[in-house]
């Protein structure tokens, strides 16, 4: 069994490594393993507790010009799918929910607002079976043209 390193060293490189994302886990155990050649993958594999898989995609990105945006860790598209994804009925859901307590503008008609807040209509929606955040809520409520009623501060004009 190869033992290049001290053991106080193998702690130090464990310690870097649990640290760092993942890609940057994938290059710095195939810089290690490249440093030590004949045996250093399989080396790396055991200290880092890796799949030699891993190790040698590390070396293989080494050589390649990265090309995606240096602070990404994933794949982009990665990552769960949004509420707004999976439960394409939610919206028919919402509407229901606020349809009751929806206003409008009478000069515009485009221009609606709601007199529930973002965590009323999340609780209203958790009863129908829909749990949901208040930033879902506030999507829905983008998506379906309803803006932030502003309280006017206007002054009447004096009758003389």
């Amino acid at each position: 069994m190869m033992l290049p390193y001290t053991r106080e060293t193998e702690s130090q490189m464990q310690a870097l490594y649990h640290r760092l994302p993942e890609k940057n886990r994938r290059l710095y155990a195939g810089v290690e393993a490249s440093k030590l050649g004949h045996g250093g993958v399989s080396y790396i594999a055991r200290l880092f507790q890796c799949s030699r898989t891993t190790i040698l995609r590390g070396i293989q990105e080494l050589d390649e010009e990265e090309v995606v945006d240096q602070d990404r860790n994933q794949k982009a598209g990665g990552g769960r799918r949004s509420v707004l994804e999976k439960q394409p009925d939610i919206n028919d859901v919402f509407l229901q929910v606020v349809k009751e307590h929806t206003a409008g503008d009478s000069m515009n008609a485009q221009v609606k607002w709601t007199n529930l807040t973002r965590a009323d209509i999340a609780g209203l929606l958790a009863t129908q079976g829909f749990k949901v955040s208040r930033n879902i809520v506030r999507q829905l409520l983008k998506k379906h043209g309803y803006v932030k009623r502003k309280a006017l501060k206007k002054s009447l004009p004096e009758s003389m």
